[in-house]
């Protein structure tokens, strides 16, 4: 088996999500030495942290995420690199990159403010022409180390989401991705009924 690299962000009380979204609170309410044995509680929306959206975020789908077929969220990986791009638009060199049931991961190494709400604020974002040929290339998941691949009225969620593309927002620690030849992405969410789901998400390098 490769190498396992976590692309995940903790889950941390008081963390900043999303402006629309609802504080987290992580908090232990069981002690071992007064209760016998310790717990923690756990309140969050969906959408905080390293997280996966499926097409019931943002469109009238009835399919919660615990019931996405399982092979929707493993696959084999292709980073794209786009660091320094405002607008990530499509390059002709990614029609013999990126193929079939592929897993795109976007490396914008765009960290800036995050934790701060100013990372929501002034992320790059997904052009619609790339949208198009990620669609066209029928990939099954768009992952990013961004908050989301657009702003409101959130036009490239519901294209992406509308053509059974699942989103991979807030990932982490894929500079150590960015020379790797091959590798397998898993992004297993919670067997949650809900249009979403925090996430932990790894990458496997190949390495054979």
């Amino acid at each position: 088996m490769g190498k396992f690299i976590d692309l995940s962000q903790d889950i941390v009380d008081n963390m900043v999500v999303h402006p629309y979204d609802d504080q987290v609170k992580l908090y232990q309410d069981k002690f071992l030495e007064r209760d016998g044995y310790n717990n923690f509680r756990l309140e969050t929306g969906m959408h905080a942290g390293t997280h996966i959206d499926t097409p019931m975020h943002m469109l009238n789908e009835k399919t919660f995420i615990s019931g996405v077929p399982l092979d929707r969220f493993a696959g084999k990986g292709c980073l794209l690199d786009v660091r320094g791009e405002k607008i990530i638009s499509f390059k002709q060199k990614y029609t013999n990159l990126v193929n079939e049931d592929d897993i795109v991961i976007l490396f914008t190494d765009y960290r800036d403010g995050y934790g701060t709400k100013e990372y929501f604020l002034n992320h790059p974002v997904v052009s619609e022409d790339l949208a198009d040929f990620l669609v066209a290339k029928r990939i099954k998941m768009l992952g990013m180390d961004l908050p989301s691949p657009d702003r409101y009225p959130f036009g490239i969620h519901r294209k992406l989401l509308g053509n059974n593309i699942l989103l991979i927002e807030n990932l982490t620690n894929l500079s150590e991705l960015a020379n790797v030849k091959s590798f397998t992405i898993f992004a297993f969410p919670l067997k949650v009924r809900a249009d979403a789901s925090i996430a932990r998400v790894v990458a496997c390098i190949d390495m054979t």
